[in-house]
């Protein structure tokens, strides 16, 4: 990559940098708009009065609470139905570091950082504004890929500051050309001095654990906890959900997920897939940005999944969603995607909606919203010409030869008034999306707060306990 640190001054922001094309020059549909700006009392209500079961009182303790560990997410939802037509989001997981400013129209014309100053401002400067362990010192963004919103952070959050930050790319076996913790402590290499850091902010989403310790004396945000937890791993995401929903059972909350295995070798992957009907997603559960994840719903996807050379030991295996046709056999029944507003030849595709939400001092709040569709349209009766992953894949982010990254646009939709149409949803879906992410959020910092002991420290055994793979635990940097 070889990419340098880059001191950002304050004054510096300039919005044409930080979106996307189509993005910067969206007006944003007025009902996404009503949807970002209503009050959490309204939200409680309105979602308490379709769902009469839920129970108030737990709903405004989750929604107004402050996160501990885990303050910005971005959760991935499917529009689903069941065979008998009751529609509901479900959470295919929830990433912390979550991408989505660039793709997100402005809330108001003349607020040109966008969402990128409500995140600062809301989320990010609070947890600073506390005493920390690093006084005198600088703050830094760190990434390892989507230059064009980090560097909207950095350039934001110079602003908000008044003081110079530090932009400081940190790839995997790259970093410590000018990073290094010591001590806890985050120091980068400025003008030929290493320089302690007091607060970083971090979008570090390959294999973060391998080059950040667990937790820091500087103060870091989301610390590599939250992604251990569940925000970047799949395995622990989906034991922490399934731990909430039991403590959630007498409330009427429930965080809707497909059905999953957890802890399977590479062996028993065929088994699983027979259990499921045949139909499976099999994912890798450390992955991220649409790597390692294989939909299977033929011999031949079993067999290329099988003949590839895998990193980890375990594996998650899950109920494929696809048409009403070929969905897995789940102790749920059979889900299907609702998919897009059909186009002029008849034609709908899958779409997936990212709702990213930050943890504020009146609790979490919606932040931004876009989604993104498949390459090809969902079929009645799937060929082998047709890939199952080119129909149900979503992902937008493109993994070059080299290392780098890109990503291919002309498959997101945003929230203006041309794309937000085509999604068929209203501002009940935007609420139940919303729920759901905050649910599902909520879980992974309840398993960051039970992996840290009363001294502050990682509970190392216990997290190996939850996830014995030992090609994970042998890259953690504790």
């Amino acid at each position: 990559m070889s990419e340098q640190i880059q001191r950002i001054i304050p004054g510096s922001f300039e919005a044409e940098r930080h979106w996307y094309a189509k993005a910067l020059n969206a007006t944003i549909h007025p009902l996404v708009h009503y949807f970002l700006h209503l009050p959490t009392d309204l939200i409680i209500n309105r979602y308490c009065h379709l769902h009469p079961k839920v129970n108030k009182n737990k709903l405004t303790q989750i929604l107004k609470n402050q996160t501990s560990y885990f303050k910005w997410g971005g959760a991935d939802l499917i529009n689903v139905t069941t065979e008998g037509g009751k529609k509901q989001m479900v959470v295919i997981e929830n990433n912390s570091c979550p991408s989505g400013q660039k793709s997100m129209p402005l809330l108001m014309d003349n607020v040109e950082e966008g969402s990128y100053i409500r995140l600062i401002e809301e989320s990010f400067l609070p947890m600073i504004s506390k005493r920390g362990k690093v006084k005198n010192a600088v703050v830094a963004v760190l990434y390892d890929k989507n230059y064009m919103e980090t560097s909207g952070y950095a350039e934001v959050l110079a602003n908000c500051l008044d003081e110079d930050v530090f932009l400081v790319p940190f790839y995997d076996g790259e970093w410590d050309q000018h990073a290094r913790f010591n001590d806890g402590i985050l120091e980068i290499l400025i003008d030929g001095k290493w320089e302690k850091v007091r607060a970083a902010f971090r979008y570090v989403t390959q294999r973060p654990w391998n080059r950040i310790p667990v937790l820091t004396k500087t103060r870091i945000f989301n610390p590599v906890l939250a992604c251990l937890a569940g925000g970047r791993n799949k395995m622990v995401a989906a034991k922490a959900y399934d731990m909430y929903n039991a403590q959630l059972r007498d409330s009427g909350l429930v965080i809707n997920i497909p059905e999953t295995i957890w802890d399977v070798s590479l062996h028993e992957v065929p088994l699983w897939i027979k259990r499921l009907g045949g139909h499976a997603v099999v994912k890798n559960p450390y992955s991220n940005a649409g790597q390692g994840v294989y939909t299977i719903m033929n011999d031949a996807e079993l067999k290329d999944f099988m003949e590839n050379a895998h990193n980890y030991d375990r594996f998650i295996v899950q109920s494929l969603i696809g048409n009403y046709e070929w969905s897995s056999l789940s102790s749920k029944g059979k889900l299907y995607h609702v998919g897009t507003m059909p186009n002029a030849k008849g034609l709908s595709f899958v779409a997936d909606l990212r709702m990213m939400v930050c943890s504020t001092r009146e609790g979490i709040r919606p932040l931004c919203v876009y989604a993104r569709r498949a390459r090809k349209p969902l079929m009645d009766k799937p060929t082998d010409e047709v890939s199952s992953w080119d129909m149900l894949g979503t992902n937008l982010s493109i993994r070059n030869e080299d290392g780098s990254w890109d990503s291919d646009s002309k498959r997101l939709l945003l929230m203006d008034r041309r794309d937000f149409n085509k999604l068929g949803i209203g501002v009940d879906d935007l609420i139940e999306a919303f729920i759901q992410t905050v649910l599902s959020m909520t879980s992974i910092d309840n398993m960051c707060k039970t992996l840290v002991n009363s001294k502050g420290k990682f509970r190392q055994r216990l997290f190996k306990s939850l996830n014995d793979d030992d090609a994970l635990i042998h890259e953690i940097v504790v």
